[in-house]
């Protein structure tokens, strides 16, 4: 193999996006100027992925790695390894405690578990703020859908509903769950949370039913979850506009959803405002995190975090996040560290709150 090469254990088929994974070595990249050459030549660099081959995580993980090495000089090997575990805790936990902060492996796993270390949830084994941080590919959206069954079509009827609608949720601690609860607080929506489903039926191996099938059997009335996945995968039911997103919850509207009400207009108290954007603006900015272990020297640090601002903006990598249907929204290392010591440093009431209503 050439030095500079990209090496890619496997990719997913562009037709097939949770297809079978191949081995692929890309053309040599260009070096990038300004740069100290002198580390990152003939080295290769881990991309250690928290959750298994095929998924959301992976795909975003393959296409940055493809791109990413021409945005640092030496333009070292990038190599995907997949360390599922426990919605990528286990990753997180050995990037933290078992990896050399050399520069040279970058873990991604998924945000939410900085705010599981926040309230104090077990089986965390990291200090959230030692980690460094490098971007975000995208900045969710979260929002809330409602089937046409529920006889909810806006904001304002579900706001006057004498009945509580029933959302479906997988799990405490995902969005699904997470976010309803914050809503019910802050905005005091009449909400039934129903948990124990995956999220859609497009995921195999799981044999316990999804959201969307429970939707269509009417056990329940929709769910709050991140609209860059939900307009994929529930695509159909957009179209035959059988399900509505009647509320999204983040600083400013998306632009598929500026005639959808934002939540944080209608909080009355600033406990209100305060619990929706620690709760679900700040946690939907960081939820497919790339971070470095702790002690990782700060020129390396900064090197990272500019060729990934970089690749956010290239032109080949926008080409082929599209190919693979990923949005690309990004936030930097710098915004990260912002949001996450905001988190850290909570106002004893505010994090009592959160304790109370995500308990």
């Amino acid at each position: 193999m050439k030095p500079g090469a990209i090496l890619f254990r496997r990719r997913v088929n562009l037709q097939l996006v949770f297809g079978v994974s191949i081995l692929l070595t890309a053309l040599v990249p260009l070096p990038a100027s300004g740069q100290d050459e002198t580390f990152y030549k003939s080295k290769t660099i881990r991309l250690i992925v928290g959750f298994a081959e095929g998924g959301a995580f992976d795909i975003y993980s393959q296409v940055i790695a493809r791109h990413m090495s021409k945005h640092i000089s030496g333009n070292p090997i990038i190599v995907i390894e997949n360390m599922p575990g426990a919605g990528s805790l286990r990753a997180a936990n050995h990037l933290f405690n078992a990896v050399k902060p050399d520069g040279l492996t970058i873990g991604n796993w998924i945000g939410f578990l900085i705010m599981a270390q926040v309230l104090g949830r077990g089986n965390i084994e990291f200090d959230t703020s030692k980690f460094e941080w490098v971007g975000v590919p995208v900045r969710e959206t979260p929002v809330c859908v409602l089937s046409k069954a529920s006889g909810v079509a806006s904001m304002e009827k579900w706001m006057e509903s004498s009945a509580r609608i029933t959302l479906g949720a997988i799990a405490p601690g995902t969005q699904t769950d997470d976010i309803p609860k914050i809503l019910m607080a802050a905005l005091g929506l009449p909400i039934q949370l129903k948990g124990g489903y995956k999220l859609t039926s497009s995921i195999p191996g799981l044999k316990f039913p999804s959201i969307q099938e429970a939707a269509e059997k009417r056990e329940v009335g929709g769910l709050c979850g991140v609209w860059e996945s939900l307009r994929v995968t529930w695509r159909k039911e957009f179209e035959a506009g059988n399900v509505h997103v009647v509320l999204q919850a983040s600083p400013k509207k998306h632009p598929d959803l500026l005639n959808v009400p934002n939540a944080i207009d209608y909080a009355k108290t600033e406990e209100a405002r305060q619990l929706i954007r620690a709760g679900i603006h700040d946690q939907s900015a960081i939820m497919r995190l790339y971070s470095l272990p702790p002690g990782t020297p700060k020129d390396r640090v900064e090197i990272l975090r500019k060729a990934f601002t970089e690749t956010m903006r290239d032109p080949g990598f926008l080409a082929d996040a599209q190919k693979f249907n990923v949005p690309i929204n990004p936030v930097d290392g710098a915004e990260i560290e912002t949001i996450v010591h905001g988190l850290v440093k909570l106002e004893p009431s505010l994090l009592a709150k959160l304790k109370e209503v995500l308990k």
